[in-house]
């Protein structure tokens, strides 16, 4: 066996243009390593690392560690707990690309992240204050994720293990409900992370189907593509001023607007376009 297979499938997966890959191996590196850690030093390198990355739910610690609010949702210690949430991270992950592109994958799980650790932080200042406590794990992420499906497809139907097919809209409500219910017997930080992930896919999108993409400043910020395209629009809708006055014919501003949605669908689907764009854009073919 050629010694370099096993890295060579590593570079092919990750050269697949996937952002749910480069999520799946961060969370699995991150886990092998605070593992291994813990076998070598479970008292002293271990317990280090695992304070500086978790999220601390009390406000004088979190203001010393920040950084907690975005490397918690990385890190798992448990094996169970890693590989149910990369399990989901990996199909509602993907589902989610398929429709709505990959380019808002990262941004929607850090901010569905973000809105888990954020209500994590309030709950346990209004409800539990001087209470400490600590949280790890990307489950408010995945939970953005699958609700996010949910709301864009609620119909669509997933097979499931000993229940069969079972629409994405009863999955999620399902999942929400347990969660909801076993807020008594434990793990009420984690819960309640679940929760606010899930209001975030929720509300994002309906804020997209209205038009707004909430996850459009972090798109811009790690896309490089994005920010090129962006200085090309405003390139092309800002043109040199001429002394010579140009009167333009009204098809040219359908022109323009007609090829930055082309450029749109060519990117990042047909699904990406509002109601009013796919409206118009019907409009146009047949009056063409």
């Amino acid at each position: 066996m050629n010694g370099t297979s096993f890295q060579s499938d590593i570079r092919f997966w990750l050269r697949q243009g996937n952002t749910v890959n480069h999520l799946l191996l961060w969370n699995i590196v991150i886990f092998l390593g605070i593992n291994l850690m813990y076998l070598i030093s479970p008292g002293t390198a271990f317990a280090w690392t695992f304070d500086q990355i978790a999220l601390h739910s009390l406000p004088a610690v979190f203001i010393r560690k920040p950084w907690g609010l975005i490397s918690y949702m990385f890190t798992h210690v448990e094996f169970f707990h890693v590989l149910f949430n990369l399990i989901n991270l990996y199909w509602f992950g993907n589902l989610f690309r398929d429709f709505l592109g990959n380019k808002r994958v990262l941004p929607l799980y850090l901010m569905g992240g973000i809105a888990g650790g954020l209500l994590y932080l309030l709950s346990y200042m209004l409800i539990f204050p001087g209470l400490e406590s600590t949280m790890i794990g990307a489950s408010a992420s995945v939970m953005c994720m699958l609700v996010a499906c949910a709301t864009l497809m609620p119909n669509y139907e997933i097979g499931l293990l000993f229940l069969g097919n079972v629409k994405l809209k009863w999955l999620a409500l399902g999942l929400i409900v347990l969660g909801v219910i076993s807020i008594p017997r434990g793990n009420v930080g984690g819960i309640i992370a679940h929760m606010g992930g899930s209001l975030f896919g929720f509300f994002y999108i309906r804020s997209l189907q209205s038009g707004t993409d909430l996850c459009k400043p972090l798109i811009w910020l790690f896309d490089a593509e994005t920010r090129r395209e962006r200085k090309r629009t405003q390139t092309r809708s800002k043109p040199k001023k001429s002394p010579l006055k140009v009167v333009k014919k009204p098809d040219d501003n359908n022109q323009l607007r007609l090829d930055q949605l082309l450029d749109k669908i060519n990117e990042k689907g047909y699904n990406s376009l509002s109601a009013e764009e796919k409206a118009w854009l019907d409009k146009v073919s047949k009056e063409n």
